[in-house]
């Protein structure tokens, strides 16, 4: 897959809007790992200011050096978001990297990171009885947009980082793991179609695990502790009409190392659905590691 000149990468989203001006600084809304850099670091080849707010206790290491403003905000404080990136000039934002589930369901989460009455009021009234991850996203969207800051697709400024159909890298699928992709592409949309997780894991026409609360990285944990023997397959995407303005599930590096550790042989991924964050190092990590990564249509083939 050949990446757009830089430049043009972001005009090509169909929420993008070519009129604003291109010198306002775009917004960067930042939880954990490395996806935040990746999406900074493509603002700035875009030509764009970067103004970051990033949830404190979860932001990389390197996400500050890549941006022209930067504050840490409380998770819960949805308000400072809106105050410090209006103050700035933004009127248009990216929101990526992982908030943990364990942090959202943790029973003393509002005492820990107390929030302000603009989250307070979303969460106890129109989140109160729906919480699913849609359904919280969409109504972090709204409330954003009634602040005077719009949520873009968060793909916007890599789209050369989301996975392209075929085998990325130079390791091929062996007939077995071929045959486990169709297999469980079919279960994995209905998987990810009833909010239950974005990936499973396969080998030989089982089903050994499923993505729930613990994430894919403790799935795969789970997943190879069950089956031991080498070169079972991980498949992961999101449902066609998923919400790209947040949480598109995300292969790195460091998924790469831990499916290596757990026995993984294959990763099917949807095309144009999940992002490969720094793609070169995550294809080039996989064929180090002897991991077979395909890219699926949403026809699954």
């Amino acid at each position: 897959m050949t990446a757009p000149p830089a430049q043009h990468r972001h005009r090509s989203k169909g929420n993008y809007n070519p009129g604003v001006d291109d010198s306002r600084p775009i917004g960067l809304i930042a939880g954990e790992g490395r996806l935040p850099v990746v999406v900074a670091e493509g603002m700035q080849a875009a030509g764009r200011p970067v103004a970051c707010v990033a949830f404190r206790g979860h932001a990389d290491d390197d996400l500050e050096s890549c941006c022209d403003r930067y504050r840490t905000v409380g998770l819960y404080r949805m308000g400072q978001w809106l105050r410090t990136l209006k103050r700035w000039g933004a009127t248009e934002a990216v929101m990526v990297g992982r908030v943990s589930k364990a942090r959202m369901h943790d029973p003393l989460r509002l005492v820990r990171q107390i929030p302000d009455l603009r989250s307070a009021l979303l969460w106890y009234r129109r989140l109160r009885h729906d919480r699913r991850n849609a359904t919280v996203l969409a109504a972090i969207a709204d409330e954003l947009d009634r602040g005077g800051i719009r949520l873009l697709d968060s793909t916007t400024f890599i789209e050369d980082h989301l996975a392209s159909e075929g085998v990325l890298g130079r390791t091929q699928p062996t007939d077995l793991q071929k045959a486990d992709i169709a297999f469980g592409w079919p279960l994995l949309t209905r998987t990810v179609d009833m909010d239950i997780g974005q990936s499973i894991a396969v080998r030989e026409g089982d089903v050994i695990a499923v993505e729930a609360l613990e994430g894919t990285t403790g799935m795969i944990e789970r997943a190879g502790g069950l089956c031991r023997r080498s070169g079972w397959t991980l498949l992961k995407t999101a449902r066609k009409d998923h919400d790209r303005r947040a949480d598109v599930p995300t292969i790195g590096v460091q998924t790469i190392t831990e499916l290596a550790a757990a026995g993984a042989g294959c990763i099917a991924i949807g095309t144009g659905q999940v992002i490969l964050i720094d793609r070169p190092a995550v294809v080039e990590a996989a064929d180090r590691a002897g991991i077979a990564i395909v890219g699926i249509a949403d026809d699954g083939s």
